[in-house]
Parts: C-alpha cells; structure tokens; sequence
C-alpha cells in the first residue's frame, strides 16, 4: 500500500538482521525512488533509469515505472542466480522492496516473472503493509483488505500482513474486525451509506479469508514486532512447503506430460 511506511520498514528489517547477527540480502525494485534509507545488495536504480525510460518511450510516471520493472524482469534470472550463490555463512532472509503502487507490481508481467522464480527457488511468502492509522476507518479497513485478498489470489503464495505504524496508531482493532464480525459491523453503525452496506456484506464473504491469514503490528520507528514478524514468516516458510511446493511439483509434472504428448 502506497505511503504505507513500506521502504522505512524494510529499513528497520535490515538493521533488525545486522543487530541480531542474522544474514539478510536487500532487492529494491522500485525504479522512481528518490533515495534509499537502506543499502540494497541489488538496486534496480543501477540497471534501469527511470527518467531515461519515460523519456524514450514517452510515458508518464506510472508507465515509466511499469515498463522499468518489465525491462528489469527480463534479466531477473541473473538476480536469482546471485541469491542462490553459496555464502558461508548462507542467507537466511531475501527482502524485495517493490513499488508502492499494488497494480504496477502485482498485475504486471515484471510482477509474475519475479514472485515465480522466486517462489520456485527459495520458500516465498507476501507481505502486506498497511497504515495502520489510516485504516481504523472501517472503509478504508475493508479497501485494504480486499487488495491484500486479490494479491493473495494473485500469487498463490502465503501471505503475512504487517500493520505498520503502531507508535501512532495500534492495531489491536484491526484483529478484532477480522475475528469478530459484530465488531466490525458495530464500527459501521451510524454509517447507512451504500459503501458502508457493501461493507458489511464483504466482511462476510472475507471471513474465510480472515480465519487463515496471519497479522502482526510493527513499527518502522521504533522496531516493534520485529521478532513476531520474524517468526511468522517461519510459519509462513512452513505453509510454503506444505502447500506451495506440492502444488509447483504438480504444474511442472502436467508440463511435462502436455510436452511429451506433443513431441
């Protein structure tokens, strides 16, 4: 979610890795980034110039980032194989900062080629940051989390939402919205507008979404949460295994079988 605290996060995250003596690898895909407040071990900034792109092929911000990130994708197989690359000792997290816009990166060509080949090489889970101030308005609740579902349907892979600013704001309402329906239509109550009737009747179809999504608050200020993200994305590597890898092993066998069939 754009101006959701994403790239200060993945700041702490690192500096969270370095102070726990844990050996993390930084990506930052986002082209149209003034600065980084972190040091990426692969910067698309170095390959791809995003003013060059929107010049030349007369785009404006947002086709420049989209075709930046394609132009990016199509040599991400020289990125995977730097991840794979033997380290003593190994890398234990791989962190990708993407563009803050949801549509450029999850519906895009870029945005498939690079959590595919990442999720065929490395146990791969989403994260989903959320601002956590601006959605203790229930609408905004509910916008987000129909973005989270869409990304998780998306990309199949298991996903970890992250309510970032709790210095500001906490959480705690959030996860009670997502337990408990009551709670959810009580903070809607004195709205009778149509988008807070649709609502409610979304916060039903999302209660299968809900019973199996994990969620954790985190402040990119202070470094709260850090370890409790930390150790749900081991469970979420668990649920990659469990489910994903089944699943990859299934698709590549079909593949083979239609290629044997057509030769």
């Amino acid at each position: 979610m754009a101006g959701s605290g994403k790239t200060t996060l993945i700041q702490r995250i690192n500096a969270h890795l370095h102070a726990t003596k844990r050996h993390g690898y930084i990506i930052n895909m986002d082209p149209a980034v003034a600065s980084l407040p972190y040091g990426a071990n692969i910067d698309i900034r170095d390959t791809v110039k995003y003013k060059n792109v929107m010049k030349q092929y007369n785009l404006g911000p947002n086709g420049g980032i989209l075709t930046s990130c394609n132009l990016f994708a199509t040599r991400f197989d020289q990125v995977i194989q730097l991840c794979e690359k033997p380290r003593d000792p190994p890398l234990e997290y791989i962190v990708v900062d993407t563009p803050g816009q949801i549509e450029i990166f999850t519906w895009s060509a870029s945005g498939a080629i690079v959590t595919e080949l990442f999720a065929s090489s490395f146990p791969t889970l989403v994260a989903y940051v959320v601002d956590t101030p601006r959605v203790t308005n229930p609408q905004t609740f509910m916008s987000n989390m129909l973005q989270a579902c869409s990304i998780l349907y998306k990309t199949k892979l298991p996903m970890l939402l992250l309510f970032n600013k709790v210095d500001v704001a906490r959480h705690e309402f959030a996860l009670d919205w997502m337990k408990d329906f009551d709670a959810y239509t009580a903070a809607l109550e004195a709205d009778s507008s149509y988008a807070a009737t649709l609502s409610r009747s979304l916060a039903l179809v999302l209660d299968s979404f809900y019973a199996n999504m994990r969620a954790v608050g985190v402040s990119a200020l202070t470094g709260e949460g850090m370890e409790e993200m930390l150790a749900q994305v081991g469970e979420c590597a668990k649920e990659y295994k469990e489910f994903y890898v089944p699943e990859l092993e299934k698709a590549k066998a079909d593949k083979a079988a239609k290629e044997q069939v057509r030769q």
